[in-house]
């Protein structure tokens, strides 16, 4: 579990640890700079969007080791779940530009779920919450 503020100063940290973390897990550079990217775009979506970028608001992220069946085997995986007390988020307004579009902003949902294997919304009483899982392929599986 980590515990920040909705403080961008924070972010450099959580990059930090998410990054480490997926290199112990055994995922290659590639996976451990997309997860890093993935998980910075959801902490800069909950402080701009649920937080209105107010500096003092919690959000807690927890990380866990995950398994599914794949293929007849068991394929490992990371868990990260950021729990935020913003407003409720519509799941329907969470849809992604098209990439043709060019203007700034509004591509980190692109960037998470190219990212990510699971991307789930849900809000559970007053805590919005957001699951990401990603796998590894069978050959790096060290988890």
């Amino acid at each position: 579990m980590l515990a920040v503020y909705s403080n961008p100063k924070w972010l450099t940290v959580v990059r930090g640890a998410v990054e480490r973390l997926a290199e112990t897990l055994g995922f290659p550079a590639v996976d451990c700079g997309s997860i890093t990217r993935a998980v910075d775009e959801a902490l800069i979506n909950i402080v701009r969007h649920s937080y209105a970028n107010r500096l003092d608001e919690p959000i807690v992220l927890y990380f866990r080791r995950t398994e599914r069946p794949h293929d007849g085997q068991v394929q490992k995986g990371l868990e990260i779940l950021f729990c935020d007390r913003g407003p409720e988020v519509d799941p329907r307004r969470l849809q992604r530009r098209p990439l043709e579009e060019i203007r700034p902003g509004g591509l980190g949902l692109h960037f998470i779920r190219q990212a990510m294997d699971t991307v789930e919304f849900t809000r559970k009483g007053h805590t919005n919450r957001l699951r990401l899982v990603k796998y590894l392929a069978e050959a790096n599986s060290v988890l």
